[in-house]
């Protein structure tokens, strides 16, 4: 069912933790779907992804597949308190380095690196700011598939 906005709710299960995020998303037609928030606990998707996602048995679409991916990129962090004037400073250095983000009260950030924004940059600059850190789209794995 459409929000008043015309956005809908996509499910992503996990099944190894079974749980589940919802992210919102424009119907695009013929059961696809363009993601319009950053997951703060789904992999290997991210915002403005185009997803296939059907209804399960209670009506409620759930992710498929993804169709095509947006070249933007995933990244979280966990902070003392996304909220603090203590944070703005490094969230001011992310936006410098034209990424966004959004806050899950009051501790995870997930931030959205464009296509056009290079995400070596960004991870040096987590690095030097010595937070805690994951790449979540693509995953640490996606990025060295030879890592062991």
């Amino acid at each position: 069912m459409a929000g008043a906005t015309g956005m809908v709710k996509v499910a992503f299960w996990d099944e190894d933790t079974q749980s589940v995020e919802t992210l919102w998303a424009t119907p695009l037609g013929q059961e696809r779907y363009r993601l319009e928030n950053s997951p703060f606990f789904t992999y290997r998707v991210s915002w403005l992804d185009v997803v296939e996602a059907r209804p399960d048995a209670q009506g409620q679409l759930t992710f498929q597949r993804v169709v095509e991916k947006s070249g933007h990129r995933t990244v979280r962090v966990i902070l003392q308190d996304v909220t603090s004037p203590a944070a703005t400073p490094f969230l001011d250095g992310l936006k410098q380095r034209g990424c966004s983000y959004e806050g899950f009260q009051p501790k995870l950030l997930s931030i959205d690196v464009p296509p056009e924004v290079r995400l070596d940059e960004v991870t040096r600059y987590l690095n030097e700011q010595r937070v805690q850190w994951e790449a979540a789209d693509p995953t640490y794995e996606d990025l060295h598939p030879d890592a062991k």
